[in-house]
């Protein structure tokens, strides 16, 4: 998710999703469906995406909501699946997994004591991303015709890459790190009612007067994904040690600190892993018909819960003519 502290660093502004209206971008698709799982486990019932053997497929009502909202607004989505993760992110995994474990265990005394808003809160918060979760999400983009693409290790990388070849006009996200990617216009709150906020790189180069390289460096002072941050060093405390001894070895060094495996850590960075062998068609076709079919009929989806998200896609599809887009 990357660290909030970047939030005090990265130039962003607020905007309506109308102003980005005709744009093309790259969903950080496992950050993207997350969001809309977390969201519709806790104001949805359960029956509604439960399976008659007990499969929860939340996801696909979230899917055909967050579509149908981009679609609306003239946004057409290239959704990037995360590949592999590197080495580096396993303590970060293995912390998310001991903090869901903790949830959990909370949430089991929340159900002995019959406190409903509670579970709702808690049973949000323990949702993760399933082989089945990823598998019919993928089935139901299919489906819709948007664009999927397996990035070969961080999704958040590979979608700032294709902004930075131009494939796409940027990236939507909620992660900061798409910052430290190199991702030139990052869009977050997409999943969110109201405005949305545009992070721009080159803005915050320009505000800070520093370059992209010493915006790494700050960040991995603050804390990523990939490190824990350098004690002592918040969002300002780290820009102005950059800007005053110019690189993240010398900060280290004037410090007597250390971060282990800081070069490699910078490399992830400024050099990630991302592939330039892909392509997609912009147009998008989705059939309804079909979807529908496949929510209700393969997953049992309570029809009421995905019929106006469907009725959307169309109506936006016939008024902006995305299925006619080159």
């Amino acid at each position: 998710m990357g660290n909030p502290d970047l939030r005090e660093i990265a130039a962003i502004e607020s905007m309506a999703m109308d102003d980005i209206a005709g744009s093309t971008l790259a969903i950080d698709t496992h950050n993207w469906l997350y969001r809309y799982l977390t969201i519709v486990v806790r104001y949805t019932n359960s029956e509604a995406y439960t399976t008659s053997d007990g499969t929860e497929v939340a996801n696909l009502i979230g899917i055909v909501q967050g579509v149908s909202k981009l679609l609306e607004h003239d946004i057409t989505p290239v959704f990037v699946f995360d590949g592999i993760p590197t080495d580096l992110k396993e303590d970060e995994i293995k912390a998310r997994r001991k903090s869901r474990k903790q949830r959990e265990e909370q949430l089991e005394t929340a159900k002995e004591e019959g406190d409903q808003v509670e579970i709702a809160r808690l049973q949000s918060q323990t949702q993760r991303l399933t082989p089945t979760i990823l598998e019919t999400s993928r089935e139901l983009l299919s489906i819709l015709d948007c664009p999927v693409i397996e990035a070969p290790a961080e999704g958040e990388a590979q979608a700032a890459h294709m902004a930075k070849e131009g494939a796409v006009d940027g990236v939507g996200s909620e992660d900061y790190d798409t910052l430290l990617f190199g991702a030139p216009t990052t869009y977050r709150k997409l999943t969110s009612s109201g405005n949305i906020e545009r992070m721009n790189l080159s803005k915050t180069l320009e505000k800070h007067d520093i370059s992209f390289e010493q915006l790494v460096a700050a960040g991995i002072l603050c804390g990523t994904d990939f490190n824990d941050g350098v004690h002592g060093f918040g969002p300002r405390t780290a820009i102005k040690a950059i800007k005053k001894h110019g690189t993240l070895d010398a900060v280290l060094e004037a410090n007597n600190v250390e971060v282990p495996m800081a070069d490699r850590i910078q490399s992830l960075f400024r050099d990630p892993t991302v592939t330039s062998e892909y392509k997609f068609d912009k147009s998008v076709a989705p059939d309804v018909d079909v979807a529908r079919e496949y929510l209700t009929s393969n997953w049992e989806i309570e029809p009421t819960e995905i019929e106006r998200s469907l009725e959307r896609i169309t109506t936006a599809t016939q008024q902006t003519g995305l299925d006619d887009w080159t």
